[in-house]
């Protein structure tokens, strides 16, 4: 069944690929917040331009979205599975919406940071739909 194992091989890299993204995230966004990014607070630029310019309320929402990322993806690397799937997919598209409304031009960007929720939500959607309990998705 080589169609069957090329699935759970696309599954396996789409799986590792958002545990990545989820924890890089995190990471870049902590670094950028302490200034070690070399992006000069890029976040907190963000939502400055998108209006939100008080400081607290930028550590605040800085924050909280980098422990979402760290949260969800530690629950992908160590909780694989449907509920792991959907919350990803709802929170990515809650960030999005939320993005969008703070920095619409974001869409228009040449490096894409909000259209890359869009290949995001289909692996995310795939695996969600493709996820059998019984399949492990370690090697």
């Amino acid at each position: 069944m080589p169609d069957l194992q090329n699935r759970s091989q696309a599954a396996k890299c789409m799986h590792a690929s958002l545990v990545v993204v989820w924890l890089g995230t995190a990471l870049v966004s902590a670094l950028d917040y302490f200034g070690l990014s070399g992006l000069q607070h890029e976040g907190a630029r963000l939502l400055s331009d998108g209006g939100i310019v008080d400081a607290r309320w930028q550590a605040l929402l800085i924050w909280s979205g980098l422990l979402a990322d760290m949260a969800l993806g530690l629950a992908l690397l160590l909780r694989p599975g449907r509920a792991s799937y959907l919350t990803a997919l709802l929170l990515m598209t809650a960030m999005t919406v939320i993005g969008t409304a703070l920095q619409p031009a974001l869409w228009l960007h040449p490096l894409g940071p909000l259209l890359k929720n869009l290949p995001i939500a289909a692996m995310l959607w795939f695996l969600l739909q493709a996820h059998n309990p019984s399949d492990r998705l370690e090697s």
